[in-house]
This record gives structure tokens, C-alpha cells and sequence, in this order.
């Protein structure tokens, strides 16, 4: 449930940012932009509120390869919808990020918690 919250959260920051710079950068570059800026909130508030475990500089470092195949997964998802599908440009990038949901929550508590958690 937290994970899901601190989800709505992140993905709020992104949308936001998202839609700020879609204008002036164009779509792909304000996704790029609008992923870094809620990768960061995403680590800090993940470590504090989703599974309560401090902050280190090295799972900084690390954090963004548990978003690597999110990322790889909405980028494409965003081009295909937009360009192929003509999917609106607002709408694109929420719909391609349901489906990158579940690959970031398992790798976001491998990389905060260790591997030696079970799953459930």
C-alpha cells in the first residue's frame, strides 16, 4: 500500500514535470527529464516511507537500475503510443507507465531491502 502511494506521488511529480517541458523541450525530451526529477523523489521517499530503511549514497548510485527497465519500457511505450498509435501526448506517458508498475516495485525492493527478502 505505501508503495502504491509513494507510486501516486512520484508519478504525480513526473506528469507535472512532464507537462511543464513538454512545450518547450518536446515530448521525448520532457519525459526524460520529467523520469530523472521523480527517479530522485522516487529513492528518497521509497527509502523513507515505503520500506523504512535509510538512505545511502551507494543505493543512490544504484537506485536507477531498479527504474532502467522502467524507463526502457515507458520511453518506448510513449513513442509507440504517440507516434504510431496517435495517442495524445498527455495521455501517453501515463498509459505506458502502468505496465512498467510491477517490474519497479520488485526491483526497487531487492535493490532497498537486499535479496534475502521473500516475496508477499
Amino acid at each position: 500500500m505505501r508503495f502504491a502511494l509513494v507510486g501516486v506521488v512520484n508519478t504525480a511529480t513526473y506528469y507535472g514535470t512532464y507537462l511543464l517541458l513538454r512545450h518547450p523541450l518536446g515530448y521525448l525530451a520532457a519525459h526524460v527529464v520529467g523520469f530523472a526529477v521523480s527517479t530522485v523523489g522516487s529513492f528518497l521517499l521509497n527509502s523513507y516511507v515505503t520500506y523504512r530503511t535509510r538512505p545511502t549514497w551507494r543505493k543512490f548510485v544504484l537506485f536507477p537500475l531498479t527504474v532502467a527497465a522502467n524507463f526502457v519500457i515507458t520511453t518506448i511505450g510513449v513513442t509507440v503510443l504517440v507516434e504510431i498509435a496517435h495517442m495524445d501526448q498527455r495521455i501517453a506517458p501515463l498509459v505506458a507507465a502502468a505496465g512498467a508498475i510491477p517490474v519497479t516495485f520488485f526491483a526497487t525492493r531487492y535493490l532497498l531491502l537486499g535479496p534475502k527478502v521473500q516475496a508477499g
